[in-house]
């Protein structure tokens, strides 16, 4: 309908009223047959005060009541085409959807350079890429087989007996021919808006500017015919548009830059790599694992393409252009450049405090020390040989292990008795039987309160909580058997600050000035 028909305007933050003129019959045949109507939207959480409303959709449903799909458009801020210092690039891979690395530029000119934490950040879509593979294998067969009836159906022709069940048996594989598609086209949509989503928010927790893609444009897709199925199952475009979509309601910008040989030299010395299936197979050739007989990198593929890509765009992005039409940004100059490992900046620890005073400490005055008002020295606790307290000996009792006063009161734990009983300290259990099986903690996850996994007696259904808690790993990629690096907000700040000395890698104690004796 044109704004002739309807009406819509806002009534608070919460409630939009619609103004639309509809028929009051089937056939309507002048003005009289035709009466305004108003409806009162009540807005999502979703639309917020300064979105834009536009003409909603009305559809009936089952139940009865009327849908409104309410279209709305925010103002995006705008970004910058130039300028960044912090970025993420993200590669391609086969087995991992996304893999990326987050890259901060520092110096200027020639003394240009750019920085990683090398901490990989991984994006694993492979069951639900196994899963997709195995639904065009299902769509493929369906089309085969409804071919294959369609042209028994023609051969035949209409007089025979047979033709009308051919037919009758490709409509049945044409409509499951049509669910399997949907699925495989919904799925595609899920994974993508599920990658985008965690991409911007890593970018947007260590406080990235600007993400780095390959450009689908010059990416090929090299191999087995499976493996060009799966790299074309990925939907690598729909999650490219929707990254743009999402990181411009964030303010960070999405630039893609050209894929060609980020695989093929090392980050960190720009020469070549050679490609194994694992790292401790580097005598056999293989596509998985990077290695640089140069520099001795030794590293994951993706994870060193996502280096390259993160350096291109930092170094190159003064080439950045953009579409007028699309509004995408592209980077088709290609600047080389290797990338830096360095540590994140550790909290000042006691052990690193009492060495800087050391060192900023004025040097002792020669001589003894002596402290005002103090005529002895501090008497030290009496030791015997071997470092046993001589205080037993002295009461008659039997000497002991020099002890602290720090030290807790606690027992040891003794073996295992043959009985398969285990004393434990004071406090615990000394009945239960020893565990058997690994132990959580390493791989293994803990197993609390097994009753809770269990529907109580009279229900076939778990409670809320239990579902609650298997759930808890699709929240953000919305699978529950996908794979991702979760998102911590980190400092964008890597390395040290120009002008301050680097600190040690671990603080050390400082040493005493040793005396020096001339003869």
């Amino acid at each position: 309908m044109d704004r002739q028909q309807v009406t819509l305007a806002r009534v608070d933050e919460t409630t939009a009223r619609l103004r639309l003129k509809l028929p009051l019959c089937a056939a309507p045949a002048s003005g009289r047959d035709w009466a305004w109507h108003v409806i009162d939207i009540r807005l999502p959480g979703t639309v917020g005060v300064d979105s834009v409303l536009h003409t909603p959709t009305l559809r009936p449903t089952r139940a009865g009541r009327i849908a409104v799909d309410l279209p709305h458009s925010r103002p995006a801020p705008a970004t910058k085409a130039s300028g960044h210092t912090v970025a993420l690039g993200f590669d391609w891979g086969v087995g991992t959807l996304l893999t990326g690395t987050l890259g901060r530029l520092t110096g200027k000119g020639q003394t240009r350079r750019v920085l990683t934490d090398g901490r990989p950040l991984i994006f694993d879509a492979t069951t639900v890429s196994a899963t997709l593979h195995r639904l065009r294998g299902v769509r493929e067969h369906l089309a085969a087989k409804r071919d294959h009836h369609r042209a028994l159906a023609d051969g035949l022709g209409s007089p025979h007996l047979r033709w009308g069940e051919h037919l009758d048996r490709a409509r049945v594989l044409e409509v499951e021919h049509g669910r399997v598609c949907a699925r495989i086209r919904h799925l595609n949509d899920a994974l993508a808006r599920a990658a985008a989503r965690w991409a911007v928010d890593q970018a947007a927790a260590l406080g990235a500017s600007v993400i780095y893609l390959e450009d689908l444009a010059t990416l090929e897709a090299r191999g087995h015919r499976r493996g060009n199925a799966r790299l074309s199952g990925q939907v690598r475009g729909t999650v490219a548009e929707a990254m743009r979509h999402l990181a411009a309601k964030a303010g960070i910008a999405v630039v893609t830059v050209p894929a060609r040989g980020t695989s093929k030299l090392c980050p960190g010395c720009l020469g070549a790599l050679t490609h194994h299936p694992a790292p401790d197979r580097l005598a056999e050739r293989g596509w998985r694992w990077a290695h640089c007989t140069r520099c001795g990198l030794s590293m994951d593929r993706d994870h060193a393409a996502a280096r390259r890509i993160v350096s291109r765009g930092l170094l190159a992005q003064t080439h950045t252009t953009t579409d007028p039409t699309t509004h995408t940004r592209t980077i088709r100059t290609t600047v080389d450049g290797t990338v830096t490992p360095v540590r994140r900046p550790k909290k000042t620890t006691r052990r690193m405090r009492r060495q800087h005073r050391a060192e900023t400490a004025p040097p002792r005055p020669d001589g003894p020390k002596t402290t005002p008002g103090k005529g002895h020295p501090t008497p030290s606790r009496p030791t015997g040989p071997g470092g046993r307290d001589t205080r037993h000996a002295a009461q008659g009792q039997a000497p002991g292990p020099k002890t602290s006063r720090r030290m807790p009161d606690a027992r040891t734990v003794p073996a295992t008795t043959p009985t398969g009983m285990v004393q434990r300290p004071a406090g615990h259990d000394t009945q239960t039987p020893t565990p058997t099986g690994p132990v959580p903690g390493h791989g293994v996850p803990a197993h609390v309160r097994p009753e809770e996994d269990l529907p109580p007696p009279g229900r076939t259904r778990l409670s809320r909580r239990t579902c609650r808690r298997r759930t808890r790993a699709a929240e953000r990629t919305g699978f529950h058997h996908l794979h991702a690096t979760a998102v911590h907000p980190l400092t964008p700040r890597i390395g040290p600050r120009p002008g301050d000395r680097t600190r040690p890698r671990r603080a050390r104690k400082a040493r005493k000035p040793q005396a020096h004796t001339e003869f």
